[in-house]
C-alpha cells in the first residue's frame, strides 16, 4: 500500500512540475506587439501541457534607452521567471560607435535593473532580422545596411555582442528566419512593409521562444495557429535546426551546476583564439581541429568583411594594417550554428 501511495505521489509531483506556470515580461516594441507574440508563445505552451503568464510593454519603436523608464514598473513587480529584451529594430545594425552609445550601455542599465528586482530571472534577448530588403534610408549613410545580409549580419553580432557582455540569452530568431530564407524562399515571413513580420513570421518566433524558454524539442507543438501543417512544419523544423540543436551556444549564462562555474558556450568560444590583441599589422586567427570541418568568418567594424572560408585546424593570419583604429568583431561559423565571438582592438 505504501508503495502506491509513494507511486501516487510522485506522479502527482511529475505532473505539477511538468504543467507550473512560467511568468514572462516582454520588453520591446512592434515587433513583440505585431500579432501578439506573447500570445502565440502562451498558446504553444498550452498544447504542451504547460502554462506560460505574460506581461508585455511593446510600444511602437521603443528603444532600450527608453524602456529604462518606461518598462521600469514592469520590472519592479518583480517574481519573473523570464525577461526579453528586444532593441528598437534599426539600431543594433547602425554604425560601431552609435551602437555603443545609444543601444548598448541601455541593454547594461536594463539588465541590471532585471537582476536588482529580479534576481532569479532568465534574461533573454530576443534576436530580430534584417529588413527584407536592406534598410537603404540608412544605407546611403552606412553601406552595410544596404542588403539584407548585410543588416542581418550586424544584427546577428550585436546580440550575440549583448547577451554575452550581459551573461544573458538569445533566442535567435532572425537566424530561424535566415535558414527558412535560405532553404524556403517562397515562404513569406514579412509584411508587405518589408519589416514587420507576418503571421508565419511571428510563428516562427514564437517556436525559437517557446525552445529557447523550455528547451524542450519544438517538433513536440501540437497548436499550428492559423497556418496549415506543413508551414507549421517548416517552422518548428527550422526552430529545431537553429535552436534546439545548439542550445547551449545560444546562453551565456554562468552555469552554477558546472564545477567550474564556466559558462555552458564558453567550452566552445575559449578554444578559438585571437591575437595579438590588441593588434597593429597582422591578426593571427586558430581554429581548432576539434571543430571538424572547418567553417568561415566575418570581421565587423566599420566595414563588414566578406565572409572568408576556413579549414580545419586553421591557423589563419591576417592583414589588418589597412583597418582604421577602433574596436572591432570577429564572427567564427564553426558549422551549423556553433559560433565563436571574439573582440579585438586595432592600435596604429
Amino acid at each position: 500500500m505504501k508503495n502506491i501511495v509513494s507511486l501516487i505521489l510522485c506522479l502527482f509531483c511529475s505532473i505539477w512540475v511538468y504543467a507550473q506556470s512560467s511568468r514572462v515580461l516582454f520588453i520591446g516594441n512592434s515587433y513583440t506587439s505585431v500579432n501578439n507574440l506573447p500570445e502565440l508563445i502562451s498558446q504553444i505552451y498550452s498544447s504542451t501541457g504547460e502554462s506560460m503568464e505574460y506581461v508585455m510593454s511593446a510600444p511602437g519603436g521603443c528603444t532600450f534607452q527608453q524602456h529604462c523608464s518606461v518598462s521600469l514598473p514592469y520590472i519592479q513587480q518583480g517574481n519573473w521567471d523570464y525577461v526579453v529584451l528586444q532593441e528598437q529594430s534599426q539600431l543594433p545594425s547602425f554604425p560601431e560607435s552609435q551602437f555603443m552609445q545609444e543601444s548598448y550601455p541601455y541593454a547594461q542599465e536594463l539588465c541590471s535593473l532585471i537582476r536588482q528586482y529580479n534576481p532569479d530571472a532568465k534574461i533573454m534577448f530576443y534576436m530580430t532580422w534584417g529588413r527584407k530588403n536592406g534598410d537603404p534610408q540608412n544605407g546611403q549613410y552606412y553601406p552595410p545596411l544596404n542588403t539584407y545580409e548585410g543588416m542581418d549580419s550586424l544584427l546577428h553580432a550585436r546580440y550575440l555582442i549583448m547577451a554575452e557582455d550581459n551573461d544573458a540569452c538569445v533566442s535567435p530568431v532572425g537566424a530561424v528566419w535566415h535558414s527558412i530564407r535560405d532553404q524556403y524562399p517562397d515562404m513569406e515571413l514579412y509584411q508587405s512593409d518589408g519589416s514587420h513580420p507576418s503571421y508565419f513570421g511571428s510563428y516562427v518566433a514564437a517556436c525559437s521562444f517557446y525552445t529557447s524558454f523550455t528547451g524542450r524539442n519544438p517538433l513536440d507543438i501540437q497548436w499550428n495557429g492559423t497556418l496549415d501543417g506543413p508551414s507549421a512544419d517548416i517552422a518548428k523544423n527550422a526552430a529545431k535546426r537553429v535552436v534546439y540543436d545548439f542550445l547551449s551556444s545560444w546562453c551565456f549564462e554562468t552555469d552554477t551546476t558546472q564545477i567550474d562555474s564556466t559558462p555552458v558556450v564558453d567550452k566552445i568560444v575559449d578554444t578559438v583564439y585571437v591575437y595579438p590583441n590588441p593588434a597593429n599589422t597582422t591578426l593571427h586567427i586558430h581554429i581548432p581541429e576539434s571543430f571538424g570541418s572547418g567553417g568561415s568568418l566575418m570581421i565587423l567594424g566599420e566595414n563588414v568583411i566578406a565572409y572568408q572560408q576556413v579549414g580545419l585546424d586553421s591557423d589563419i593570419i591576417l592583414n589588418v594594417s589597412q583597418f582604421p583604429s577602433g574596436l572591432y568583431f570577429l564572427v567564427v561559423n564553426l558549422g551549423g550554428f556553433k559560433r565563436a565571438f571574439k573582440k579585438f582592438t586595432i592600435v596604429h
